[in-house]
């Protein structure tokens, strides 16, 4: 007869093999973790008309709805002016930008380098370059191209942004900062907010000023309405770019149209400039710029010097900064504040970035504020006199300084005559400069477009047990179990016999 030793051995290997196997395909389950492939980054140089500023972006490489969270962590300033200032000189370009590389290199991961896109936004500056001298401003992009062909990122190409886009992508960053396409919810997860209102974007350049937002009514004009997919959602957005409207270039139509109604030629009043201050400036800086042309005098000599005397009167410069304005063209029509340009009404809550915001910041205005308090400080600063002017400011430079007067008017004109704000929704309008650590400016929208094109990395998940020992453990205690159960199967069939032939044995047993 069979012991019973072996089958209770079998029994308890069965068991512990099948606590096993549940055991370990619950670790390998629960405690596995899910792991993000990483970090992708992105560089953007916004070559604005005045100057360069790059940028630096990363975002989760596994992205959100086909858009990455964008997040921006480095930006500087390329020392000098904007690029379309080395037109006579494109090979200069090199040594300026180099200063910045060298500290974005430090910022991103070595082994990320060569996977690391490089774009080039170049704005109105190179626009108006491009209409002026085609040749020359694409020696100045072939420059920039030669020049990123030596870095160890993924060059994507320098291009010319139209007035649209850079319209757009303000629009983007502003609503993207402020949180109206993504938020987390309880769960930290990702989700579009509830009936959340987008805000109208207004950017103020050195060349030109863009409008954008989404108006009550959808508008049928291709030509001023975009449509921009983001994280899922479509938006139907109204944008404008008013070339030659940006703070430098409507300066320069000032300055060329004083010298138009100045009896001398050589010394001219400008009621903008703060009293006391004298300042000297050759013709072509302010006549040969394409916005001017129509202003040239009839004897243009570019190298003549004109010296602009300050006269700090804020009545006369307001009166002067309105003939910037062509009011008339669109003959009182609602839909048509100026230039013959067709704009619904304002709608809405409204950011101010870029030049706005630092005029605003220099008259030492808070980011909301109201119309009266804005014309009482306006005219105030644009009573001073040099003197005062240098202990008022938070940060003096003379050729900001002395144009910020002409800039605040400047902005009352546009805001009020020109995008018909007014007492009633001027408080509106939030005057900004970034948020959190985030500037607002066009380039991080258009990296947040970019994204869409970016392939997504999947996820990856850490497991306990590497899958090779997961799958031994697995067939081995299965195999285990497999045995045990049919010795088990062995040991009962075996036991039956015996009791079979026991009981044949007992019945043919002869008493």
């Amino acid at each position: 007869m069979l012991t019973r030793t072996p089958s209770v051995v079998a029994q308890v290997f069965l068991l512990l093999s099948i606590i096993l196997v549940i055991a370990i395909a619950v670790i390998q389950i629960n405690q596995q973790k899910i792991l993000s492939p990483g970090l992708k980054y992105g560089i953007v140089l916004d070559a604005g008309s005045s100057r360069t500023t790059v940028y630096v972006y990363e975002w989760p490489a596994e992205k959100e709805n086909n858009t990455g969270v964008v997040s921006q962590t480095f930006k500087c300033n390329v020392k000098g002016p904007g690029i379309s200032s080395y037109e006579n000189n494109p090979g200069a370009l090199a040594k300026p930008l180099d200063d910045c590389l060298s500290k974005v290199k430090e910022r991103i991961p070595v082994h990320l380098h060569k996977t690391t896109s490089v774009y080039l936004g170049a704005t109105a500056g190179m626009r108006l370059l491009r209409l002026q001298n085609e040749t020359a401003a694409n020696e100045v992009l072939a420059s920039v191209q030669h020049y990123f062909r030596a870095q160890p990122f993924e060059f994507r190409g320098a291009q010319i942004i139209t007035g649209t886009e850079e319209g757009v992508y303000g629009w983007i960053t502003a609503n993207y900062l402020m949180g109206n396409f993504l938020e987390r919810n309880l769960w930290r997860t990702w989700v579009h907010p509830y009936r959340k209102e987008t805000m109208g974007a207004l950017d103020l350049g050195g060349a030109s000023t863009q409008i954008s937002f989404i108006p009550e009514v959808s508008q049928e004009n291709f030509n001023s309405t975009l449509q921009v997919k983001l994280y899922g959602y479509n938006y139907n957005v109204y944008t404008h770019s008013f070339q030659c409207y940006g703070r430098d270039e409507a300066e320069k139509r000032l300055l060329a149209l004083l010298l138009q109604k100045s009896s001398t030629s050589s010394s001219v009043e400008n009621p903008c400039y703060p009293r006391n201050y004298n300042t000297a400036l050759t013709v072509k800086y302010f006549c040969g710029s394409l916005c001017t042309q129509s202003l040239r005098p009839a004897n243009y000599y570019p190298n003549q010097s004109v010296s602009f005397r300050g006269t700090g009167d804020p009545g006369l410069c307001q009166e002067m900064v309105s003939l910037l304005f062509n009011f008339t063209a669109c003959r009182n029509r609602e839909d048509c504040p100026f230039d013959r340009v067709h704009q619904p009404k304002v709608k809405g809550n409204f950011v101010a970035f870029s030049g706005f915001y630092y005029t605003i910041n220099a008259l030492n205005l808070s980011d909301h504020f109201s119309l009266a308090d804005f014309n009482t400080s306006m005219w105030f600063f644009c009573s001073q006199n040099w003197t005062q002017l240098q202990f008022m400011l938070p940060k003096f430079e003379e050729t900001y300084a002395r144009s910020y007067c002409f800039s605040a008017n400047f902005i009352y004109y546009l805001l009020v005559h020109g995008y018909n704000f007014d007492e009633g929704n001027w408080a509106q309008i939030h005057f900004q400069k970034e948020v959190g650590n985030s500037s607002i400016t066009w380039s991080l929208g258009y990296m947040l477009s970019l994204t869409n094109m970016i392939p997504a990395e999947s996820k990856m998940i850490q497991l306990p047990l590497k899958p090779p020992l997961f799958a031994g453990l697995l067939i081995l205690l299965t195999a285990t179990a497999l045995l045990c159960l049919l010795f088990l199967v062995y040991v009962c069939i075996v036991s039956r016999n015996q009791k079979d032939i026991s009981r044949v044995e007992y019945v043919f047993t002869p008493e």
